[in-house]
């Protein structure tokens, strides 16, 4: 029952989001309204107390937390070439389709290629009440980084 109003919301966001073009706003994701978090994301903040945008060495640091979720939106063949260990592929087109498949009491970060992408979808996490953060420059920040790929 709970999940149908969560489902529309989504598929409203996903149309919000495609409508207004890919990639406009420099910095997309943005806090959920008043009073969107459930409990226990709010519960995550508190605990890890991360900003909306986090770095590849911010995610590196935190990937291997039991409260923490990655989130991989590219598509298919992307994630194939290479992904954050241990990271779960919803590509960006399928999330709001696919929202009762992420935890909703763990920090969520998305990851993409460039961060355009992940930004989109912790927008639209964070509207649906997850604890969502993007990590910004992507796959591109993370291997540049040096960091281990899967």
């Amino acid at each position: 029952m709970k999940r149908y109003p969560q489902f529309l919301l989504g598929a409203i966001l996903v149309a919000a989001i495609a409508l207004s073009g890919c990639g406009a706003s420099a910095n997309p994701a943005q806090a959920p309204a008043s009073g969107a978090a459930s409990a226990p994301a709010a519960q995550a903040v508190e605990a890890l107390n991360l900003p909306v945008d986090i770095n590849a060495a911010q995610l590196n640091d935190i990937r291997n937390r039991d409260d923490v979720y990655v989130l991989d939106v590219r598509e298919d063949f992307e994630y194939a070439d290479g992904h954050v260990p241990g990271a779960n592929l919803i590509p960006l087109g399928q999330l709001s389709s696919r929202l009762s498949e992420i935890p909703t009491d763990k920090t969520v970060v998305a990851v993409c290629r460039s961060g355009n992408r992940s930004g989109q979808a912790t927008q639209l996490l964070r509207q649906a009440g997850f604890d969502a953060h993007n990590m910004t420059g992507g796959m591109n920040s993370w291997t540049a980084s040096g960091f281990a790929v899967e």
